[in-house]
């Protein structure tokens, strides 16, 4: 038996799903794992490097690896996407001056070929603000439709309130809960 072979039976048994969370700074991906997991979002500071949060979730443990997002830290995400299983890309959908820069960070992330299987949630993040892009017109502005060969989702959420946040990590957690564990 090869080590592979090992590591998918522990990982099986375990039940453990590797999530990276990256997005543009600022658009909300510490508040969501604070809000997810129950936590205080009073006082989100930047995150200036990563955090790892673990979390039980629909019978999985999540590991959810949140990076920070300023224009300085993206090129060391590549340093987290080792046996990434799903993408989290948060994108606040009310900041209508660097779309075209969150469309470009979002198609570089996802040529790296160590993330070629990963499945791929977008949270359309502050959809309380008024004028907060809608998610069928981000999937238009992003070129959503045109990535065939990946499983994505998009969901419109609001880090604040919670809502669409459970919806979105449901859809994550089965897409890949039902491609890794198979045979279940």
């Amino acid at each position: 038996m090869g080590l592979l072979s090992v590591i998918k039976k522990v990982k099986a048994n375990e039940k453990e799903l590797r999530i990276l969370m990256v997005g543009l700074d600022n658009a909300g991906k510490t508040t969501i794992v604070k809000r997810v997991n129950g936590e205080d979002i009073g006082s989100v500071s930047p995150t200036l490097g990563f955090n790892i949060k673990t979390m039980r979730y629909k019978g999985y443990a999540l590991n959810i690896w949140d990076v920070g997002g300023q224009k300085t830290l993206r090129s060391y995400w590549r340093n987290y996407y080792e046996t990434t299983d799903g993408l989290v890309w948060v994108i606040d959908s009310a900041d209508h001056r660097r779309l075209e820069d969150c469309k470009e960070e979002l198609h570089a992330l996802l040529s790296e070929e160590k993330l070629v299987g990963a499945t791929l949630l977008i949270l359309a993040n502050k959809q309380d603000i008024p004028g907060a892009l809608t998610k069928e017109m981000l999937t238009r502005v992003l070129d959503l439709r045109k990535m065939t060969s990946r499983r994505w989702h998009i969901e419109g959420c609001s880090a604040l309130t919670g809502e669409g946040l459970l919806q979105g990590l449901d859809w994550c957690a089965e897409d890949i809960g039902s491609r890794i564990y198979l045979c279940e």
